[in-house]
């Protein structure tokens, strides 16, 4: 089984094959992670997004890292929360699901995600969390090339809820 790690740190800095972008549906720059991220790699990561059509909710799309010390950018579109009932629990992990698997084919070894969703697009941190832990281990059974996966925090709550859903999975 890949290694978990589940810490507070800036993902702009990881040194990752892939870092996952919690991204808005044209792929632009935006606020929050997206924005750190954006800013980090520079000009070049705009330009190469603009060139992809957007991606819709639940989807992912993989790009160059450009000035990231990452090597590639996957662009996972959460779902904005709307208070449970319009598929979000499906589509949150859908983004897990499928950034992995482009991870996969793509034959990268270490992945780092953001909480996709719990900022700007409001989606409740504990239920999230669980998420995130659920869809990436029953993901990761059918990965030969993904060893490692850190999920980068940006509060306390989201590494406290992330770390609680994980306990329940001894990892």
């Amino acid at each position: 089984m890949p290694q978990i790690d589940i810490r507070q740190i800036d993902i702009t800095t990881l040194d990752v094959d892939v870092i996952v972008n919690a991204a808005n549906n044209s792929l632009a720059d935006g606020a929050g992670v997206c924005g750190a991220i954006h800013r980090a790699a520079g000009p070049a990561l705009i330009a190469e997004c603009q060139s992809l059509g957007g991606c819709d909710t639940g989807a992912a799309k993989i790009t160059a890292g450009y000035e990231l010390v990452a090597r590639h950018v996957i662009h996972a579109v959460g779902p904005i929360w709307h208070g449970g009932n319009n598929n979000e629990a499906e589509l949150l992990a859908s983004c897990y699901r499928n950034s992995i698997l482009l991870a996969e084919q793509r034959a990268l070894n270490s992945i780092a995600f953001p909480a996709i969703s719990c900022g700007i697009y409001g989606y409740p941190v504990e239920q999230a969390a669980v998420i995130a832990i659920e869809s990436t281990l029953k993901t990761l059974r059918s990965c030969e090339h993904v060893e490692m996966v850190i999920f980068a925090c940006f509060r306390d709550d989201i590494e406290v809820a992330l770390k609680h859903a994980a306990s329940h999975h001894a990892l």
